[in-house]
């Protein structure tokens, strides 16, 4: 029994391992590169590793990383989450310094380009989590609270961070790409279906006490 449950924690561990390493992997070995200077290219790997720290966000609350405590888990959501937040700076801050005209398109939602507007979005939905995250015992958030605000904005990140994904013609190979957007979004979905049940559940035994 216990060489099964450890085959399976290295199992997905393993692909979650290669569901954000292969897309990196694979931008790495992207031809565009050659024609990129290297404040550039550190935005754009940060905004990569954002897309991966987004799907383990809801692989740690649903708690399908195995090996974690629930105490864990939350300590681990907390601080990815202002890892995210750091990464999308230094996103943001490279395609600033490599060209501020584009950015200041981008971030007031003039910009030609199809995705800017969703990643802007998504943005700032980080922005607010993070904000609301470190601010919330001193605000006096319950936790009832704070899954209303912080729900719909995971959804807005997650939503505004795949469509801005999907969009980009970049560095990213298409089907690396698109497989990883597609299991944020598979597991985002999967995370919000698992909480309404068991808040149904837990709502249900309360009654029925």
């Amino acid at each position: 029994m216990k060489r099964w449950e450890s085959a399976r924690a290295s199992l997905i561990w393993g692909a979650f391992a290669l569901a954000v390493g292969v897309p990196i992997a694979a931008a790495a070995a992207s031809e565009q590169l050659a024609w990129r200077g290297p404040v550039y290219i550190l935005a754009g790997f940060a905004g990569i590793i954002a897309l991966g720290l987004v799907l383990m966000q809801p692989l740690l609350i649903g708690g399908y990383l195995p090996g974690l405590s629930a105490y864990r888990r939350r300590r681990a959501h907390h601080w990815i989450g202002g890892t995210l937040a750091v990464a999308i700076v230094i996103h943001v801050a490279g395609l600033w310094f490599t060209s501020p005209p584009d950015m200041i398109d981008a971030l007031t939602y003039s910009s030609p380009t199809p995705f800017s507007p969703f990643g802007v979005t998504a943005m700032w939905a980080i922005f607010i989590v993070a904000l609301l995250a470190l601010l919330r015992r001193r605000l006096g958030l319950r936790l009832r609270t704070w899954r209303i605000v912080h729900i719909p904005l995971a959804i807005v990140i997650v939503a505004g961070s795949v469509v801005h994904c999907l969009l980009i013609e970049g560095t990213m190979e298409t089907i690396s790409k698109v497989a990883l957007c597609a299991l944020v979004l598979a597991v985002t979905v999967k995370v919000m279906i698992d909480l309404w049940r068991r808040r149904t559940l837990r709502g249900e035994s309360v009654a029925r006490q």
